[in-house]
């Protein structure tokens, strides 16, 4: 969903926030989490674990 201009800086939400935990957890990449992300740097992080995890897991 295309974000208005005034919400492309906005702080991640609780529930990127929790997302972006448990997949960078997943992933074995716990340096991927940050506490003070913006929520599309959060958005990216999470696409390119789930991208990473998925091809992971098709071995």
């Amino acid at each position: 969903m295309p974000r208005l201009p005034d919400q492309v800086d906005a702080p991640m939400t609780p529930r990127q926030r929790a997302t972006l935990r448990t997949l960078s957890a997943e992933a074995y990449q716990p340096i991927l989490f940050e506490k003070n992300l913006t929520a599309q740097e959060a958005e990216r992080r999470i696409a390119a674990l789930k991208a990473e995890i998925e091809l992971a897991n098709s071995f």
